[in-house]
């Protein structure tokens, strides 16, 4: 069992997101390390009464250029690969998923 961390973050702090990421988690490719997959897209909110924004205004439609950045990570390193997206994210409240997914080398016995 592996987890997939997907995330919506501005451009800007994509790089140190990735970076704290990686200083915080073993790799879970053997030989490579910050391994990483994003793509632009857009993110959309409205602050309610008590929200403090990054981006936007309290009852206003917001939307925002983010990159959503995904990457794998072992269920030992989750609560630190969690913790340093936090770290670094800009927002009150980041959209975080964390899916639990299956290793595909788990099905694949000559790749051992």
């Amino acid at each position: 069992m592996i987890y997939k961390v997907s995330v919506g973050i501005p451009p800007e702090y994509a790089d140190r997101m990735m970076d704290a990421v990686d200083a915080a988690i073993e790799p879970i490719y053997p030989g490579y390390r910050r391994v990483f997959s994003y793509w632009p897209t857009k993110g959309t909110w409205i602050p309610t009464e008590g929200a403090h924004p990054f981006l936007g205004t309290i009852g206003e439609v917001e939307v925002a250029d983010e990159l959503r950045i995904e990457f794998a990570v072992r269920p030992e390193h989750l609560e630190a690969a969690i913790a340093a997206v936090l770290s670094v994210h800009p927002y009150e409240e980041p959209g975080i998923d964390v899916i639990p997914m299956e290793a595909w080398k788990d099905f694949a016995p000559f790749c051992r």
